[in-house]
């Protein structure tokens, strides 16, 4: 397995101070993802920003009907300058413009994963309202309103998104604000096998940070980097209006967020604190990245959510999709999940986002 780079003392120091004083001081993440969305206002590029270093759009959908099972639109504007999503190796000339989209279902031996040049092949509205990641894909953001229309050599991809207010905030502080809306959607994915319309619940996602790559033109080298180094975030329903976010994060050994979010479209939305998750099983022989980097992969996982000790939510999730590179440094992916949810039965479909640098 490819060796992680050594963090630099400075900063594994500062890292660990921000997640132990600062960020409990700062961050309102729990009390307001219990509250309606309130700011669509924030939700901008800002490529051309000497504030926010980078942002992110996701639109991201589970349970599809086979042989697509989800589909994902995984977008950065900027370099985050974090250990686990920078591949330097398609930095533009300026780092800072930086911009990559990844795409992809299940279904085939393809996916789409580019990296663009914001300076010169990309155009993002200053207020939000259309952004366009070179031929290959458009957004337009006008909240409640979006859509997404993606061209890509194995597919394309038409959805029209309405949100809720009902929205998940992994953080909201001065400096980072990460953020995900309940949505419902309409569309159609266009391939070799024609063209199959879909509609169902869905996620729009946002986030914008400010980072020390917004200093420099050059890529921050590895140990300079935020040492984040592993990241899940895996999305499924609990039945047809009910929606999971799981959320494990770590840096340098500290969790930065493990947590449950549920909401649903009757305007429910809760946040547990009490999550444990465990890797059951690994796969059996390491992923290979294109550069030749080696990752260890989950085959079967497990979940648990308890509100003041009653067990609310437990679930294994079995791994058995192909893994789609460029989720950074990581990989994209669904599984079968079985379990209980409020001692009901659930079973279905769920979403994986994985990257492990331990």
């Amino acid at each position: 397995m490819a060796s992680t780079p050594h963090t630099n003392v400075l900063v594994r120091g500062i890292t660990k101070l921000l997640c132990a004083y600062a960020a409990p001081l700062l961050d309102s993440r729990i009390e307001e993802s219990s509250q309606p969305f309130t700011v669509p206002d924030i939700i901008l590029p800002h490529d051309n920003s000497k504030w926010w270093g980078w942002t992110h759009y996701g639109v991201f959908i589970t349970d599809l009907p086979e042989p697509y099972r989800y589909l994902n639109t995984m977008t950065f504007i900027g370099a985050p300058g974090v250990l686990c999503f920078d591949n330097d190796y398609l930095s533009a000339p300026d780092a800072r413009n930086t911009a990559t989209v990844l795409s992809s279902t299940a279904y085939g031996d393809t996916h789409h994963y580019e990296a663009y040049d914001a300076a010169s092949t990309c155009e993002f509205a200053a207020d939000g309202s259309r952004l366009a990641w070179g031929n290959d894909l458009v957004i337009t953001s006008n909240y409640p309103k979006f859509t997404v229309a993606g061209r890509y050599r194995h597919m394309q991809v038409k959805l029209q998104i309405s949100a809720t207010k009902q929205v998940s905030w992994f953080v909201r502080s001065p400096v980072y604000d990460h953020l995900s809306l309940l949505a419902t959607y309409t569309g159609a994915i266009m391939d070799d096998r024609g063209t199959t319309e879909i509609a169902g619940m869905c996620t729009v996602e946002y986030a914008r940070s400010m980072n020390p790559q917004a200093l420099s033109r050059h890529p921050i080298p590895p140990h300079l980097k935020i040492p984040v180094h592993f990241f899940t975030y895996q999305i499924l329903h609990l039945d047809k209006r009910t929606q999971l976010l799981l959320t494990d994060v770590r840096a340098d050994g500290m969790t930065l967020c493990k947590l449950a979010y549920v909401r649903n479209l009757d305007g429910e939305a809760l946040v547990y604190q009490d999550v444990a998750f465990e890797v059951l099983s690994y796969r059996k022989q390491h992923v290979t990245d294109p550069r030749g980097r080696l990752m260890r992969a989950p085959e079967r996982m497990q979940w648990t959510v308890r509100d003041e000790e009653q067990e609310i939510i437990r679930f294994v999730a079995s791994v058995d999709s192909p893994l789609r590179y460029g989720h950074g440094q990581g990989y994209v992916a669904s599984y079968q999940f079985t379990g209980k949810w409020r001692n009901e039965d659930v079973t279905g479909i769920g979403y994986l986002e994985w990257i492990d640098l331990e």
